[in-house]
């Protein structure tokens, strides 16, 4: 539930006036006449105004004991006890005032619904909003703010008869402790767990540092949680998000009154700011703010990074009077350069005027996890999911319903690469000490897309050493960039992929040959635990080395190019463009099946269909190229089998000076 002071203040001020609410009394005059009771209130009254609840609520019981018909001792003993969250003691006060007379103060049905939905009494809250909602003249906010907790009510009501299968199990005692941990992260191939533990800072009670603590898996089991030194700071830090390949972590770190991050070469732009680091030969760098494109002067925080790399989702929180307000989901979409482009606003699927936060990209980079205040739920922060739409919309926000939702406040979640597992921070009975993170079973109609990952190796194919070399996939359906990432300096690499599709693979280096190659997941059954494996040698540029073009596709006995052919001749024309002294011949091949005669007009035509298109789209100068169509003459293999068919029906270049 939502603070209720925010809403309540309203109904102090209404209150105190009730002389202009109820048109039946006279001015300056309560229902009682027992001055004694009157008394009471008024004490009461300046108690309340001055935060003193028990003092309150200790007068208004006095006023009602002097009184038991006193109808504005019951309301504002009812309202100090909402601002206290004790509801069940509000609604029964809400009650009495209501016996008494139920035309008094229309409103009283609206604020004891607060009561009621704050403590997950749905159908009660219902029929209460549904009689206010009747009454005529009511101010247009309120009626406004009534209709959107009656969407709540209703759908809490419907959600608690449909609960979704729930049994949240402790993450252990590697990851948790008598500390509060929350804020989880989780590399794409799910072994390693980042989060947030806030300890206790020395000399200071009650006060807490936030840092990181990185904790790996080994028989599915988290292991014993080690902080991140070299990130740690005096200052606070939180909200990690990992890239797929566990080697960049964009996080949130915030300043104190006097603008101090926490680390004297750590900089910002306003209250919290999102930086990042990267892995480099297994060691995390310093920090490095985002830059102004992402930070502000107001409130940034709570990054998620696209398995992609093509995207950062954050929130922002515009500063009013010091203070952040109006929590908005914003993404930045990242240039071919690495660069940062100008954030955006989510639309209304996810925004809403209330607040939205714990933004979570999921490693199929086609749902988004996020909570929010502002689209019917049980109350307060609700949990929703969002798909992404053909056109590159967010979908309708998704509530994922009871008990993962409950009337309280509910943040943080990240759901598992594999999309089975979910987890969450809960401070539940029963853990190890304040908030723990736990894990449950995500249901199925919750769950992302079905996703896997690649991992691999890529070197020298001469001298068998690792590389640091760019790599790229393509969707070949779609012709578009789907992840673009790059090789470590052991030459591993690793990104996760859609199921069900197929893909180009294209990597380069200077110095190295043009590669490529595909591989398909259509059709296919994935398994996570079982990524696709994959390792690329890298051919030195070398007068007399010939490259197999594997994503040129030709209808059979056409020359015409199909459209998936697109994305590798244009690899193949940034690879003529950096090496601008290269000369290659392009050259066709087919199998033995025909006749040679016209074989070998087939396969130039193929040569020449490259020849023209890289002329035409990459402005190569034509002295660079030739063409030549081999036919069936230089075999890879014997033409024996259809197997070997197909591999000897194939479009290759050759360096012919470089």
């Amino acid at each position: 539930m939502i603070v209720l002071r925010r809403i309540l203040i309203i109904c102090l001020i209404l209150l105190v006036n009730f002389n202009t609410v109820n048109a039946q009394m006279p001015p300056g005059q309560y229902t009682s006449t027992n001055k004694k009771a009157i008394k009471y209130l008024e004490v009461g009254k300046v108690a309340y105004e001055a935060y003193k609840f028990d003092v309150a609520e200790k007068n208004f019981n006095k006023a009602i004991e002097e009184d038991k018909n006193f109808i504005e001792a019951y309301l504002f003993l009812a309202q100090s006890y909402q601002e206290t969250n004790k509801h069940a003691e509000a609604i029964t006060n809400f009650k009495k005032a209501i016996e008494i007379n139920p035309k008094f103060f229309p409103n009283t049905f609206y604020y004891m619904s607060l009561s009621q939905l704050a403590i997950g009494q749905y159908q009660d809250g219902k029929t209460n909003l549904e009689t206010f909602l009747k009454f005529e003249r009511i101010n247009p906010n309120t009626k406004e703010s009534a209709q959107k907790y009656l969407a709540n009510a209703i759908f809490g009501a419907e959600a608690v008869k449909n609960p979704k299968p729930f049994n949240p199990i402790n993450a252990g005692p590697g990851i948790n402790t008598e500390y509060g941990e929350y804020f989880p992260a989780i590399t794409g191939d799910g072994k390693q767990f980042l989060f947030t533990r806030g300890l206790p800072r020395e000399g200071m009670p009650g006060f807490f540092n936030e840092d990181f603590f990185t904790s790996n898996n080994n028989n599915n089991t988290w292991q014993t949680a080690l902080p991140i030194s070299i990130i740690n700071s005096y200052g606070n830090e939180g909200a990690p998000s990992l890239s797929a390949d566990g080697n960049i972590m964009f996080f949130a770190s915030c300043s104190d009154a006097t603008g101090d991050y926490g680390s004297p070469d750590r900089k910002g732009f306003g209250s919290c700011d999102i930086f990042y680091s990267q892995k480099v030969n297994g060691k995390w760098t310093k920090p490095h703010n985002a830059g102004p494109v992402i930070n502000t002067a107001n409130f940034e925080s709570q990054p998620s990074f696209s398995s992609d790399g093509k995207e950062l989702y954050f929130v922002r929180g515009v500063l009013h009077r010091g203070a952040a307000k109006e929590y908005d989901i914003y993404v930045s979409k990242i240039s071919d350069n690495g660069k940062f482009l100008p954030p955006v606003k989510l639309g209304p699927n996810i925004n809403t005027p209330q607040m939205e936060e714990s933004v979570f990209i999921h490693p199929d980079n086609m749902t988004l996890y996020f909570s929010s205040a502002g689209h019917p739920g049980m109350g307060g922060l609700d949990i929703f999911m969002s798909k992404r739409q053909p056109n590159g919309e967010w979908g309708k926000a998704i509530n994922l319903g009871y008990p993962i939702n409950t009337f309280n406040d509910e943040n943080s979640l990240l759901v598992n690469p594999g999309g089975k597992i979910a987890y969450f921070a809960s401070n539940k009975a029963g853990g190890y000490g304040d908030l723990d993170i736990y894990q449950f079973d995500l249901p199925e109609e919750l769950r992302p897309e079905k996703i896997t990952y690649v991992k691999g190796k890529i070197y020298n194919s001469k001298t068998k050493e690792t590389l640091e070399a760019n790599f790229e996939l393509v969707d070949l359906e779609t012709q578009q960039s789907v992840t673009r990432s790059y090789s470590q300096k052991n030459g591993e690499f690793f990104v996760t992929l859609t199921a069900n599709k197929n893909y180009l693979v294209n990597v380069n280096k200077d110095g190295f040959l043009f590669y490529s190659d595909n591989f398909s997941l259509k059709g296919k059954e994935t398994d996570f635990a079982k990524p696709f494996l994959l390792d690329i040698p890298l051919d030195p540029i070398d007068t007399g080395s010939v490259v197999e073009l594997r994503n040129v596709f030709f209808d059979v006995n056409k020359s015409d190019l199909k459209p998936e052919s697109k994305a590798e001749l244009e690899k193949l024309g940034d690879f003529l463009i950096k090496n601008p002294s290269l000369k290659i011949e392009l050259g066709g091949h087919t199998d033995s099946d025909g006749i040679r005669k016209n074989n070998i007009t087939l396969s130039e035509n193929r040569a020449k269909a490259v020849y023209d298109y890289l002329i035409a789209t990459s402005k190569i100068s034509a002295a660079r190229l030739s063409y030549k169509g081999y036919a069936d003459l230089k075999p890879k293999v014997k033409n024996d089998t259809p197997e070997n068919k197909a591999k000897n029906r194939r479009t290759e270049f050759k360096v012919l000076a470089k």
